[in-house]
């Protein structure tokens, strides 16, 4: 059994960065900065932009509507924005929103996992995402308290119980990840920061500069 679950929690994880971006799941994706857009209008090729990259603010600047908050807003969030933008000056304008490329999130998982270390991570950017990443949990972990460490909050992490996600499908646990975000699944439910995890993400960032140089 115990077998069975690590296997669905991988296989869940791997259906989730196979899914093309104009997927039901990229319907119910929250765009954020850096995630590169296409927009049309149709019967309006002046108003086509191919690629278009949400700004590290949140928004885009787009023709006739000017500046549009897109950050944590779903593709038929922004879509229902810019159309009611353009309304102004196009006659019941027909807009199109696609994701062309997906944000990347650098995160740290940790501990009681297969292959610790930092992934990146596209789509969804959640838990299950990362733990997958990292080859699953292993027979040691404590699934009932893994720990997310904001990169800028690190002394109040987050628990998230995977527990409840695998058994009862409490999805309200599959924490969104954000970019600097630790990942820590220890075996007794407990942390130490400077212990178990300073260490990792010190020398993480030193091969990091290394390989830039």
């Amino acid at each position: 059994m115990k077998y069975f679950v690590k296997l669905t929690l991988v296989v869940f994880a791997l259906m989730f960065s196979c899914l093309p971006a104009n997927s039901a799941i990229a319907q119910e994706y929250k765009l954020g900065a850096n995630d590169i857009l296409t927009i049309g209008v149709w019967g309006y090729e002046e108003l086509k932009l191919e690629e278009l990259a949400v700004r590290p603010d949140g928004k885009i600047a787009f023709p006739l509507v000017g500046e549009v908050e897109a950050a944590d807003k779903t593709v038929s969030e922004l879509t229902d924005a810019l159309t009611t933008g353009l309304s102004v000056y196009v006659k019941e304008p027909i807009v199109t929103v696609n994701i062309l490329k997906f944000r990347t999130t650098r995160v740290y998982v940790l501990g009681e996992v297969q292959k610790p270390g930092m992934y990146e991570i596209e789509r969804s950017h959640n838990l299950l995402d990362a733990i997958g990443m990292a080859g699953s949990y292993t027979k040691n972990a404590a699934k009932k308290k893994v720990h997310i460490i904001r990169q800028d909050n690190s002394a109040e992490p987050i628990k998230a119980n995977l527990l409840n996600i695998l058994t009862k499908g409490d999805m309200s646990q599959n924490y969104t990840l954000h970019d600097g975000d630790v990942v820590y699944l220890s075996d007794n439910g407990r942390i130490d920061f400077a212990k178990d995890i300073l260490p990792w993400i010190s020398a993480t960032y030193q091969i990091s500069e290394t390989q830039n140089n």
